[in-house]
C-alpha cells in the first residue's frame, strides 16, 4: 500500500493538520521581524526563540522521519514523492487560509 500515491497523500495530509501550528509560529516570527515587535511588547524576540525552535524541530523530525520510511518503501519516482509530500503537508494550512483570510 506504501507503495501508491493515495498511501502517500493520506499520510502527509494527516501530518499537515499538527503542522499548522508550526507553520503558523513561522509566520509569525517572520512578520515579527519584518515589521518589528508591538511598541507595548519590550521583551524582545529571544523568548520567542524558546518557543519556535523545540516546536518546528520536533515536527521537522516527526514528518522526516514518517516521509523518509515511507519514501523507501514507495515505488514513485524520488521528485514524485517528495512534492507529493510536501504538498499534501502544506493542504490543511493552505485551506485554513482560504476559508478564514
Amino acid at each position: 500500500m506504501a507503495g501508491r500515491w493515495p498511501a502517500v497523500l493520506v499520510a502527509n495530509l494527516l501530518l499537515g493538520i499538527p503542522a499548522v501550528v508550526p507553520f503558523w509560529l513561522l509566520w509569525f516570527l517572520a512578520a515579527s521581524w519584518v515589521s518589528g515587535p508591538p511598541a507595548e511588547e519590550n521583551d524582545g524576540m529571544a523568548l520567542w526563540l524558546v518557543i519556535v525552535v523545540p516546536v518546528v524541530g520536533l515536527y521537522a523530525l516527526l514528518w522526516s522521519a514518517v516521509n523518509r520510511s515511507l519514501a523507501r518503501r514507495s515505488s514513485l519516482m524520488p521528485r514524485t514523492y517528495w512534492l507529493l509530500g510536501v504538498l499534501g503537508t502544506l493542504l490543511p494550512t493552505t485551506a485554513l487560509i482560504i476559508i478564514y483570510p
